[in-house]
């Protein structure tokens, strides 16, 4: 009773029930979530329905990595399909990296996965086949009009994506030239509306779009981008 009592007073101050629980779902997935990372959502599925219809082959051996990882949620589901890739996830903040860590082993992922603290490309060196991300992209004007459950539980460094919301495509799209394998794939969540921004910003460094795949509310939500 008191446990229940105490997750009715967490929802009334709006909490959001993920972090209530601890756990939610995600793909095929269960995940372990906290006040450390964004809950993942079902809009951030529409990246891996579009790469696994843009990359059919499921036992071709690949190099997975996912920027931002947070709960993991992206790199795990890619590679619960892609059942011959290994793959490694970065976040800035040692507290995702190692919670993602522990999802990976609640899923029976931790062999073909490997999860690090670091700022985006800064400690990794090679080529990888196919690269996630759903980066900060929200400008830090809107940050204030956000639902309480986001603006007040999730971390605003996760949400926070500079004055014009594209701090971090910019900084993703740098490091495509060292990174992406030749025939290798870059697939983005962007926000509502960032669709031409995004694609401009990939073009400047020899990326093109592949495709805009919308989310179940009609959003584009994700963008597929390949090697010029």
């Amino acid at each position: 009773m008191a446990r229940l009592e105490s997750g009715v007073m967490r929802r009334s101050a709006r909490v959001p029930m993920a972090l209530i629980e601890g756990e939610t779902g995600f793909w095929n997935l269960t995940l372990e979530v906290s006040p450390h990372t964004l809950i993942p959502r079902g809009d951030s599925e529409t990246l891996i329905e579009a790469l696994l219809d843009l990359r059919p082959d499921r036992n071709r051996p690949q190099h997975l990595l996912d920027l931002g990882t947070g709960t993991g949620c992206l790199l795990l589901a890619a590679l619960s399909e892609y059942t011959a890739s290994f793959g490694i996830g970065v976040d800035l903040s040692p507290d995702a990296a190692a919670l993602a860590q522990r999802n990976a082993s609640r899923n029976g992922l931790v062999q073909r996965s490997a999860f690090l603290a670091g700022s985006w490309t800064d400690a990794l060196t090679g080529r990888f086949d196919i690269i996630l991300s759903n980066p900060p992209y929200i400008p830090a004007a809107d940050i204030a009009g956000l639902m309480p459950e986001v603006r007040d539980h999730e971390p605003v460094r996760a949400l926070v994506g500079g004055d014009d919301g594209l701090e971090a495509y910019r900084a993703i799209m740098l490091q495509m030239s060292r990174h992406l394998a030749p025939d290798g794939m870059l697939v983005l969540e962007i926000g509502q509306g960032q669709e031409d921004d995004v694609t401009a910003l990939g073009a400047e460094q020899g990326l093109l779009l592949r495709e805009a795949r919308r989310d179940l509310g009609g959003i584009i939500r994700a963008l597929c981008f390949e090697h010029v």
